[in-house]
């Protein structure tokens, strides 16, 4: 990336800082959002940006979501990195503060935005699936009631450290997947997960501490409009190896068929027919129309 933006401008990435008394570096209080666009134009924005907005006001950081300014700023340093897509990374920090911890509110955060190519993806990923690995790391619990997309990301870290210390012998990189410390499927170290069971779908609740993810929500509404009945609850390691489809969300690589289970002592299992199912199939070319791709665009 040549240029970034900062406050609301696009500058060198070499002219890119944030003062040392940022609370976002000192104590990591700051929020960010991931997406991407479609066609140039950033893909849900505002959910992300009233989600950032609400996160915001419960850390006390003055931040109003503006979707058309940052609609623009995106368009702007797109424009100077050369993309016409992209990957997109909008940050929020807190701002400066005194050394040691605030009581009170913020008064001048600082806006941090990135735009990158888009990461490369097979297309037969979404037919052939990948693996979800089982991880020991627990998924640790949020910091206020409902998980925000914080700066405090050192259990996510850890997670994929632990991924990456695997030996995978498959040609898609693998997603690993936390469990709660009593045990129950909480979501992917960037993703949230579902299962589909008899023709109905399933995913984790929110109260068990997962993030309320902007495509998790989507792909929620997508069943309902589809007639396909949906359930928001809490399920063993166990109840997942019993599903008939699987599929992981995220804004980015949008819905992933998971065509295998690897438990913790590399123990594999092939889920359905080893391809992507029906109803993964039925919610996937939904979310692209959704997002303004035709049929001509679905890779599956």
């Amino acid at each position: 990336m040549r240029y970034i933006g900062m406050n609301g401008s696009v500058v060198e990435a070499a002219d890119a800082f944030i003062p040392v008394m940022d609370h976002g570096l000192l104590y990591g209080m700051g929020l960010f959002e991931t997406f991407r666009t479609y066609q140039g134009k950033p893909y849900l924005v505002e959910r992300h940006l009233y989600r950032l907005m609400d996160s915001c006001r419960t850390l006390g950081i003055p931040y109003h979501a503006d979707p058309l300014r940052i609609s623009r700023w995106i368009s702007e340093l797109m424009e100077a990195n050369g993309l016409r897509d992209a990957y997109i990374r909008y940050t929020v920090t807190a701002g400066e503060g005194i050394l040691g911890l605030p009581a009170g509110d913020y008064s001048k955060p600082t806006e941090i935005l990135f735009a990158k190519e888009l990461p490369a993806v097979n297309p037969a990923l979404y037919e052939n699936g990948r693996a979800l690995r089982r991880l020991s790391l627990p998924r640790n619990t949020p910091e206020s009631p409902v998980r925000m997309k914080s700066l405090h990301y050192m259990n996510n870290i850890l997670a994929k450290r632990e991924l990456s210390g695997y030996d995978s012998r498959s040609s898609e990189p693998e997603e690993g997947l936390m469990l709660t410390a009593a045990g129950e499927v909480a979501e992917g170290i960037v993703s949230n997960v579902f299962f589909v069971k008899a023709g109905r779908l399933f995913t984790p609740e929110v109260g068990i501490g997962i993030l309320p993810g902007i495509t998790r929500s989507v792909v929620l509404e997508l069943a309902a409009d589809l007639g396909i009945e949906a359930e928001e609850g809490r399920y063993s390691w166990d109840v997942l190896t019993e599903a008939d489809e699987i599929f992981t969300t995220g804004s980015v690589q949008e819905i992933v068929p998971i065509t295998t289970l690897i438990g913790t002592e590399g123990q594999t299992l092939r889920i359905g027919q080893g391809i992507a199912g029906p109803l993964t199939r039925l919610l996937l070319s939904a979310y692209r129309r959704k997002a303004g791709l035709g049929h001509e665009n679905n890779d599956l």
